[in-house]
């Protein structure tokens, strides 16, 4: 298997995919071919534990990676840090309905499926392209992602890594769980702007000659966490597989049939995961993209114009509270036939212009393959209430989206196809917005008193890992403006 950037025409292996990051013209790496299962849900792949299929999956498409370094790798990230054995549970809250619960980890959010998997890997294939060099990871956190890349990386040897996340853009939980975070190689940095702002400096600071230079005399290279790195991305793979096979063998899936997939998405990567399970013949229909209400996807899908010229709102829902989807551009480079000139020029435009329109035929395939849906903090409130009391199952804001896009989708078509849901976070991550949907005159005091009396109104515990961090000291409280990043960096690996 080799990679190849969304923008240009080279080939590199998927050691040096993962090391890199981002390739040096400023495209995302992309796998020169998908590869195909013939049978992705037959009897024996339905009977791996889930770190077999992770194996089985990551191995089509890391290639440079030997059998025992790929098992080293999943045991690792896998064993003893999830709740049990199966790492992404399906749980069919009504039927024909699954919520694929991906918070079951250290940090109770999605990222957690890949970032406890990804500094293995870097690790890994730092050790084939880069023995003896620090990997510094640079991360743009919309709240989850900087945790998750923090508990991975925190003390692994060989590696520093830092991260920004937008001042006032994420929850005081989301907050906590990075200023608390410990580790001799961790730094955390708050931005006087939002995610995209901290995304666009992120990329900026990769592709600078000077920081470059400045990593360079000290024996450091650059790579990231973000879902920019296809090794962030693989593992997210595998849990869409993961569905699939326990769909089939719960009876909840007909032979032959296919399933649809919602996620609630902002940066794309999640949704993009399920791409290329479908593309690898996992038999997944309709892909349905959940927007909250910085719905710009929710308009490209439906106009095929992409316009970042717009308001950004911060909602109850901030990881996806997002204006610049970055992992749009793998599936453009796709959709365009792996046309990296294409690509490119519509990223040109997005820079330039902040806004682009593809080609009719190329809107055509997505509206034929996506729904996009959004709703506001009202309509989020109100999908979690529902949820609670008609079906006794309490969801946090960013699943909520989700489940309301998934009724405007079944008003729209009537496709009541078995659907999986992807569940991307503990509701205790979000106690203020959990529980004023289901009691707004209990909302009062810290995020912890909340978070109490939300576990005494529906009889669910708090995750102890969620827990714990009241009695932790804040470690992290760097404050700067976006221009002032670069310096920040500089003086941490000083």
């Amino acid at each position: 298997m080799l990679f190849t950037s969304t923008r240009g025409r080279q080939s590199v292996a998927p050691a040096e995919t993962i090391t890199r990051g981002l390739a040096d013209d400023g495209g995302l790496f992309v796998p020169v071919e998908i590869p195909r299962f013939a049978d992705p849900l037959s009897e024996r792949m339905c009977s791996l534990s889930y770190n077999e299929l992770a194996r089985e999956i990551l191995a089509h498409y890391l290639t440079d990676f030997s059998a025992a370094e790929l098992e080293r790798c999943v045991n690792l990230a896998y064993a003893g840090n999830f709740d049990s054995d199966n790492p992404a549970p399906l749980t069919e809250v009504a039927p024909g309905m699954n919520l694929l619960e991906l918070w079951h980890g250290p940090t109770c959010a999605f990222k957690d499926m890949a970032l406890q998997l990804l500094p293995h890997l870097l690790t890994a294939a730092a050790a084939k392209t880069a023995p003896d060099r620090t990997m510094v990871i640079l991360v743009a956190t919309s709240g989850d992602t900087g945790k998750a890349a923090l508990d991975g990386f925190a003390d692994v040897p060989g590696t520093r890594i830092i991260v920004f996340y937008p001042e006032h853009g994420v929850s005081p939980m989301q907050k906590l769980q990075m200023t608390t975070q410990t580790g001799g190689n961790v730094a955390v940095c708050a931005i006087k702007g939002n995610f995209d702002d901290a995304q666009t400096g992120v990329k900026q600071i990769f592709s600078d000659p000077g920081m470059q230079a400045f990593l360079e005399a000290r024996n450091q290279e650059f790579s990231s966490a973000n879902s920019i790195n296809f090794g962030r991305l693989a593992p997210q793979i595998v849990y869409y597989a993961a569905a699939g096979c326990q769909l089939k063998k719960s009876g909840r899936l007909a032979p032959g049939a296919t399933f649809n997939v919602v996620v609630p998405t902002g940066n794309f990567g999640n949704i993009l995961a399920a791409v290329y399970a479908k593309r690898m013949g996992i038999p997944i229909g309709r892909l349905i993209c959940a927007s909250n209400r910085n719905h710009i996807l929710t308009d490209f899908i439906a106009t095929g114009v992409y316009d970042r010229n717009r308001e950004f709102h911060a909602t109850s829902s901030p990881s996806m509270d997002i204006l610049i989807s970055s992992n749009l551009e793998r599936l453009l480079y796709h959709l365009y036939g792996d046309d990296p000139e294409a690509t490119a020029d519509l990223m040109t435009q997005l820079r330039t212009t902040g806004r682009y329109s593809v080609s009719p035929a190329v809107h055509q395939r997505i509206r034929d393959e996506f729904f996009g849906g959004f709703c506001d903090d009202c309509a989020t409130a109100a999908a979690i209430a529902h949820l609670y009391r008609e079906h006794g199952y309490l969801c946090d804001t960013h699943t909520a989206v989700a489940v309301d896009v998934y009724r405007q989708y079944l008003d729209s078509t009537g496709d009541r196809r078995p659907v999986v849901i992807a569940s991307t976070a503990s509701p205790f991550k979000f106690p203020e917005a959990v529980l004023g949907a289901l009691a707004p005159s209990e909302v009062a005091g810290d995020e912890f008193a909340m978070a109490d009396r939300l576990a005494a109104l529906t009889g669910v515990p708090i995750p102890e890992r969620l827990a714990h961090l009241r009695e932790l000291p804040v470690r992290h409280r760097t404050s700067v403006e976006k221009s002032g990043m670069a310096d920040f960096i500089r003086s941490f690996l000083s």
